[in-house]
């Protein structure tokens, strides 16, 4: 089987990212939301294996991978394993959710032959670059980073793992020389420590690693349906504040449906007064491919409940072929192998003599 998605998947999916402009992304201290991207360079991005991507994921992020694959030369995209256990994990199910991020990439739009999309655990590169970039970071500099607080106090401390996880972030973009990471807000400062550790690194063994620049999305956050004041997420307690990428149309129906709103009928995006009715306007403008005052317009004569089916609609007309394909793949768990062994073949060319230069700079060899 090619490893590439199927012909009528590919028409589709180059048909979607004509709407995902270059224009959307933002490249931090380089250049602007009104320049096209550069003709050279090479992106990193990573996603940890937890299963299939909701809605959020979606369109917060994986949208865009899929738009830049056709500005940069070089892309990689990481199932980042070796991040997802700072988690207890169960390894049968770690497993099976590899495989099925890897089948959700590909579904969405991911294509082998224009990106490398492997396995982090399969390049045993990161983790020797880790520890070399770890004995040059500083214990403040990590205490200091917002999500060490944040998880640390609801695991009593966390353990070694996730207090040093930001340095294996760092040294997954430094082993193959990244310039670009696309990042949502709340890893901004994450990035932060990857350029400081390219600037640490090349004052004290030369130059070799470039500073990576940022490219923030402009696409809006999705919400939980369930409370619009909090992000959309897996780990959600409530079943219906989530909408994956492998719903069913009963399914996504039944949480829209359900999905809070207001007193008020009228539809009108007011993230700050009315966050449930904008996030509903926000998902809709997002996979029709409008503008948020389309979908407003759009909604002029319906209340919220009539209006949440057309919400549902644009929903479901986007995900059902991406749910299908997603499907298929799992059906070929074979293909799902060959596509990680090939990307962790291609990752490992790139990675391997940059470790071999970091280990002999360092005095290794």
């Amino acid at each position: 089987m090619a490893l590439s998605v199927r012909t009528n998947f590919k028409h589709l999916f180059r048909t979607i990212q004509k709407f995902n402009s270059p224009k959307r992304l933002l490249c931090a201290g380089t250049c602007t939301g009104n320049k096209e991207s550069p003709g050279g360079g090479r992106v990193f991005s990573g996603i940890q294996p937890t299963g299939v991507p909701h809605l959020g994921n979606y369109l917060g992020a994986l949208e865009n991978w899929v738009a830049l694959q056709n500005q940069y030369p070089s892309v990689l995209y990481s199932i980042v394993d070796l991040h997802s256990i700072t988690q207890p994990q169960e390894p049968a199910q770690l497993r099976s959710n590899i495989l099925d991020m890897a089948a959700s990439l590909l579904a969405c739009g991911i294509d082998p032959e224009r990106a490398i999309l492997f396995q982090q655990s399969r390049v045993s590169e990161h983790a020797e670059l880790s520890w070399i970039l770890s004995c040059l970071t500083s214990m403040p500099r990590l205490r200091h980073l917002p999500q060490w607080k944040m998880k640390s106090k609801q695991k009593n401390e966390g353990s070694v793992g996730l207090y040093t996880y930001p340095v294996l972030q760092a040294a997954d973009i430094l082993l193959y020389k990244s310039t670009h990471v696309p990042v949502g807000e709340d890893q901004v400062q994450h990035l932060e420590l990857a350029q400081d550790l390219a600037r640490i690194f090349n004052n004290r063994y030369g130059d070799l690693f470039p500073e990576p620049a940022a490219l923030l999305s402009s696409t809006r956050k999705v919400k939980s349906l369930r409370d619009p004041s909090a992000k959309m997420s897996k780990s959600d307690p409530q079943a219906m504040a989530t909408v994956t990428v492998t719903d069913s149309p009963d399914d996504i129906a039944l949480k829209i449906r359900r999905a809070v709103t207001d007193f008020t009928s009228e539809v009108t995006f007011d993230p700050e007064t009315r966050p449930g009715v904008s996030n509903l306007v926000t998902i809709h403008a997002a996979m029709a491919m409008i503008g948020v005052e389309e979908a407003v317009q759009q909604a002029r004569g319906l209340d919220t409940g009539e209006y949440k089916k057309l919400v549902t609609e644009a929903v479901i007309q986007r995900l059902t072929p991406i749910r299908e394909e997603i499907e298929r793949l799992r059906g070929d768990r074979a293909h799902l192998e060959e596509v990680l062994d090939q990307g962790a073949r291609r990752a490992r060319e790139l990675a391997a003599p940059v470790l071999r230069e970091v280990r002999h700079r360092v005095g290794f060899c």
